[in-house]
């Protein structure tokens, strides 16, 4: 398959997650993890939406985070006001289901404290054993809403 002509991309603009508790996701990822929160919508009702999700008469509550100062893009978190889903099973071998993959310097030191604020992980930090990343630091890590993510800890450079 070839791209098609006139057609590129040039960024990632954002990754967005349904929650079912936008103030519970806010203070999780703003409040645990510091993200900045750099927008608040918290009705969104225009036409535009309704045609765009497929539901008549839509109201969202709308976040959106950056990681880092420096960072383009942004995670948007998404509240559906009306027309409510029901939540699935996160699991990692599920198709259809991701997971958002997050950098930090220390990774054991993310783990002890964010395991002190119950935060729920999957497993204990890995070291990386082949591969591209081998010699780095991965865990897998629920949000509120049960999403998966992954803090990683690149190796150390061998300079």
């Amino acid at each position: 398959m070839s791209i098609p002509s006139g057609w590129s991309l040039s960024d990632l603009h954002h990754l967005g997650l349904t929650v079912s508790d936008i103030e519970r996701s806010i203070e999780f990822y703003r409040d645990l993890l510091g993200m900045e929160l750099v927008g608040r919508r918290p009705s969104v009702t225009a036409d535009y939406v309704a045609r765009q999700t497929g539901y008549a008469d839509v109201e969202l509550n709308v976040a959106s985070l950056r990681v880092s100062p420096g960072s383009r893009q942004t995670l948007e978190i998404v509240q559906y006001m009306s027309h409510a889903g029901q939540p699935g099973s996160p699991e990692t071998n599920r198709a259809g289901i991701s997971h958002l993959c997050l950098l930090v310097d220390d990774l054991v030191a993310s783990y002890e404290e964010l395991r002190s604020r119950d935060v729920r992980f999957r497993s204990e930090p890995v070291t990386i054993t082949a591969g591209p990343n081998k010699g780095g630091l991965v865990v897998y890590m629920y949000d509120p809403d049960g999403y998966v993510l992954e803090l990683f800890q690149p190796a150390p450079s061998s300079a």
